[in-house]
């Protein structure tokens, strides 16, 4: 996910404003309607799910606390539950000095939990600076459990099959793309401690399973 938006930059409205009058029932063109059943009222998911929102190119914490914004001023924290803008920090050395660097995961993109209703749908894609959901037409299309524990933006219980001697590929965080020989497991934290070989020594450190897949 790297498409960036190409053109001039949203202006307008100020965020609320920018969300066209949702009183009572949210007014999505009927063709929406007809198009995406998952965004009836009668028939909207009972449980939260992430989905992932594409905005204008360095708009994407802007867009984070518009939509805050509108959810705490409409009082509709039980339908959009969490806004956040994936980083990760990554390790640079330069002239023999450790550098720890943070950068946007998916410049371009937001990621909401959130109950699908017409409310929410309109609440969150007529925000100032959003261009619409990642989905099919009008149809946000949510993350999977393990898109969730790779991207690590959730916590999420993982039963990792792993003892003290496997090998493991680090898939997020700072150690990104490192392999490492677990040396000890800790099932109830949900953590491990592993040796990875980093710019030619041995360097122990603390993952979590869902920083890490089973090689």
């Amino acid at each position: 996910m790297t498409k960036d938006y190409i053109g001039e930059e949203y202006t307008g409205m100020d965020a609320e404003a920018a969300v066209f009058a949702i009183d009572g029932e949210a007014a999505m063109p009927d063709a929406d309607k007809k198009a995406n059943p998952l965004l009836d009222d009668d028939e909207s998911d009972d449980k939260a799910k992430w989905y992932v929102v594409h905005t204008y190119s360095g708009h994407e914490n802007k867009v984070k606390v518009n939509i805050e914004k509108i959810v705490e001023n409409r009082g509709m924290q039980d339908l959009v539950l969490k806004i956040i803008v994936p980083t990760e920090d990554r390790v640079e050395i330069k002239n023999g000095q450790r550098k720890v660097k943070t950068r946007k995961m998916f410049p371009g993109y937001v990621l909401v939990k959130m109950i699908v209703t017409n409310e929410s749908w309109y609440l969150v894609r007529n925000t100032q600076g959003v261009t619409g959901f990642v989905g099919h037409g009008s149809e946000p299309i949510p993350l999977t459990r393990d898109e969730v524990r790779r991207m690590g933006i959730e916590k999420v219980y993982i039963d990792l099959d792993i003892d003290v001697g496997d090998t493991v590929k680090v898939i997020n965080g700072p150690f990104e793309s490192f392999m490492g020989t677990v040396e000890e497991v800790n099932m109830e934290r949900q953590v491990l401690k592993a040796r990875i070989s980093m710019f030619g020594r041995d360097t122990p450190v603390e993952l979590e399973f869902g920083q890490v897949d089973k090689i």
